[in-house]
């Protein structure tokens, strides 16, 4: 492993409770015009349903970027801006958000990010699954996500949003098979 790969294994760390402030500024700044901004209560609250699986880039004290992601079920979504009930007992690991601060991007922390969280995905879940908005359905099918067209989306996620998902790389054991119906969750 580079020296530079142990920096951003050493930079990318669970969230804190002093990061809220930071992630929420990231959000509203990637967000900024959109409908997908949440605020910080709706994203503390993924947060507290599963801190095992959210990690932030903390550039000497500095928020740079941020991965949420929970347990939820297969072929459904967190609502935006509301804030979440509870971890759901799922062996789907839903990841919400991932935003990587405009002047730090390009240099591998959304890579990190997506790396520290498929180790911790390993052990108990099956797949990861998430919601691409504002075009990038492309950049996560090059990641080896699947898009899943029949999963309805409610119109807060954009025009262009997709659901996708991907089993989790490098478990060592063969996801379930996948449900053949498609909920359409109400929002």
């Amino acid at each position: 492993m580079s020296r530079e790969r142990d920096g951003h294994d050493e930079r990318i760390r669970p969230v804190r409770a002093g990061d809220w402030p930071g992630i929420a500024l990231v959000e509203a700044a990637a967000y900024a015009g959109s409908s997908l901004t949440e605020g910080r209560a709706a994203l503390e609250s993924k947060g507290r349903a599963s801190p095992d699986t959210c990690f932030v880039v903390d550039l000497d004290g500095d928020v740079a970027g941020y991965l949420l992601a929970l347990p939820y079920p297969r072929f459904q979504y967190p609502p935006l801006a509301r804030a979440d009930e509870p971890a759901h007992d799922a062996r789907n690991l839903h990841l919400h958000d991932m935003v990587v601060a405009h002047g730090h991007r390009g240099k591998g922390w959304g890579r990190g990010l997506l790396d520290r969280l498929t180790a911790a995905a390993r052990p108990g879940f099956e797949h990861i699954s998430l919601v691409a908005v504002d075009g990038m359905a492309a950049f996560w099918a090059a990641h080896g996500y699947q898009a899943h067209p029949r999963v309805r989306l409610p119109e807060s996620y954009g025009e262009n949003a997709v659901y996708m998902s991907i089993a989790v790389p490098g478990r060592g054991s063969r996801p379930s098979k996948e449900v053949a119906r498609f909920p359409c969750p109400v929002s």
